[in-house]
């Protein structure tokens, strides 16, 4: 059974203990993390400590720190023998400081509170050395099948791309939740279209799954809807966006 040590306690680092803790093929030795308080919700299951001079020898050290923080956290780890990740997907390698080191990254959005299936997620592996990137693929596959090795260049795009299709697309609801809201329209009546949007995907490309007004280049319909928005950010995002369908399209019409 592989050991890990898990360094942080952010909504990854729970997520993660939780996921290893329900396999048998490794096992979390150790939760470090600056504080105390934040480490009571492991306490009762695993050992813990503040203390970066008491972390316990283990195969892996799994870093699980806001990216800005990952370089002075690998540094504690410098005479420790295991391999030392880090999960950001827009961090190089590189950025750790112990010789034997890698990447461990769950192409996934994590939410305090919402359960995640690890099954499905992909797993996307770095390592420095063969032997460790072989250790850190029987880790990954302990959660998921999904397992892909990534260098840094790539994970960077990947994560780029991530953000397109998470977190701006997140941000979008958010819009779309507001202007419900200002018409006492529930968002859930959204939710049948999100979710069918989301399936389409999962058959035919994002470019053939494309509808609406600026694909068809409806002028009246976009205008009209510019009428209804009284924010201004929303009328510039709504005008570049549509802007930026119509000219993937435009040789089309």
């Amino acid at each position: 059974m592989l050991s890990v040590v898990i360094l942080g306690t952010g909504n990854l680092a729970m997520h993660l203990f939780r996921a290893f803790s329900a396999t048998t093929g490794a096992q979390v030795v150790q939760v470090v993390g600056r504080n105390p308080e934040s480490l009571r919700s492991f306490s009762t299951q695993v050992a813990t400590t503040t203390d970066p001079t008491s972390i316990k020898d283990a195969d892996v050290y799994i870093i699980a720190v806001k990216d800005d923080a990952i370089a002075e956290v690998s540094r504690q780890l410098n005479e420790k023998n295991g391999v030392v990740v880090h999960t950001s997907g827009a961090v190089a390698m590189d950025a750790l400081t112990p010789e034997n080191r890698g990447v461990f990254y769950p192409l996934q959005t994590f939410t305090k509170g919402k359960d995640i299936d690890f099954g499905k997620v992909p797993i996307c592996i770095e390592a420095k050395e063969e032997q460790s990137l072989a250790l850190l693929k029987s880790l990954a596959l302990t959660l998921s099948q999904n397992v892909h090795e990534v260098n840094s260049e790539q994970r960077k795009k990947l994560h780029l791309a991530a953000v397109f299709v998470n977190n701006f697309t997140n941000h979008l609801y958010g819009i779309g939740e507001e202007l419900c809201e200002k018409e006492g329209l529930s968002f859930d009546l959204l939710k049948p279209l999100i979710l069918e949007t989301a399936e389409k995907i999962q058959s035919m490309s994002p470019k053939e799954a494309q509808t609406g007004p600026a694909r068809r280049s409806d002028q009246k319909s976009m205008q009209d809807h510019l009428k209804l928005l009284n924010n201004d950010k929303h009328i510039a995002l709504y005008n570049l966006m549509s802007e930026a369908i119509k000219q993937v399209y435009e040789k089309e019409l």
